[in-house]
């Protein structure tokens, strides 16, 4: 996983811009998350479910606007058989997940956390921090 200005999937590989950072803000900016997992064989055909969701330094979600909504986004994947690729290797597969300006705390800590079928896999998170405001004299 990698933290990115942007991101986005094309022709099975990630683009990457602005990618490899730790800290942000303290103003809220776009964000993404870049991911490359490794799919074993026998996976492939199988449908899998996936869920990032933002959590605080403690580990909890964090919630955010009137109705207490978790940062969060979910979906499903599928490998197909891959052409050309020699029975027994892993099948690579890209995601790329980005997000409009997020309202969170400046001077704070974060971080990424990816579940597939219900498991967080070794790797499958991504910590950063938010600066703090600055100091405005009167």
């Amino acid at each position: 996983m990698l933290l990115a200005d942007s991101a986005q999937v094309a022709d099975g590989k990630l683009f990457i811009l602005g990618g490899g950072w730790s800290l942000i803000g303290p103003d809220p900016t776009p964000t993404a998350v870049a991911v490359k997992l490794t799919i074993d064989r026998h996976e492939v055909g199988r449908s899998h479910h996936w869920y990032l969701v933002l959590e605080d330094a403690d580990g909890r979600p964090v919630y955010v606007g009137d109705t207490m909504q978790a940062i969060e986004v979910n979906g499903e994947f599928q490998i197909g058989q891959p052409v050309g690729v020699p029975d027994g290797v892993p099948v690579d597969f890209p995601m790329a997940i980005n997000f409009p300006p997020l309202p969170i705390a400046p001077g704070a800590r974060y971080q990424w956390r990816l579940i597939i079928n219900g498991e967080t896999l070794p790797g499958a998170s991504v910590a950063f921090s938010t600066r703090p405001q600055p100091d405005v004299d009167a």
